[in-house]
């Protein structure tokens, strides 16, 4: 798994094409002061013995606790590395990720699984706005 976990002071998406013919409708949306992960799941990622999830869930809580936000948006973004999970598996995870935050205290959304997105990100130029994981 790769991520790229920004802190946006705004963060917003506006769904624009269809990548999935299964993908629910989805509308726009726009977060405030959040954490924002930009997520790529990789096929060992979703095998039994993968510890990518956690390792998801506690960076993503750790960001979250140095910008002293509760706000954390999951993205899925497949431009981070080659090999890719199966979109099936991919989202399956990032909704465990959710739940697991939720159940942690963090309000946390999920960009529209299966569209590209218009994204606007205002983000301030800080070392800890940008941090890139990979596990």
């Amino acid at each position: 798994m790769r991520v790229l976990f920004w802190f946006c002071e705004k963060f917003a998406w506006k769904p624009t094409l269809k990548t999935l013919e299964d993908a629910p409708d989805a509308s726009p949306d726009e977060r405030k002061r959040a954490v924002v992960a930009f997520i790529h799941v990789e096929p060992r990622d979703v095998t039994e013995d993968s510890s990518a999830e956690t390792k998801l869930v506690k960076n993503a809580k750790w960001a979250a606790r140095k910008w002293e936000v509760q706000e954390i948006v999951l993205h899925s973004f497949t431009h981070l590395g080659e090999a890719k999970a199966e979109p099936e598996q991919a989202g399956a995870l990032i909704d465990r990720a959710r739940e697991r935050l939720q159940n942690a205290g963090y309000t946390t959304v999920k960009t529209p699984y299966g569209y590209f997105n218009d994204l606007s990100i205002e983000a301030p130029g800080h070392p800890l706005a940008r941090i890139f994981k990979e596990f």
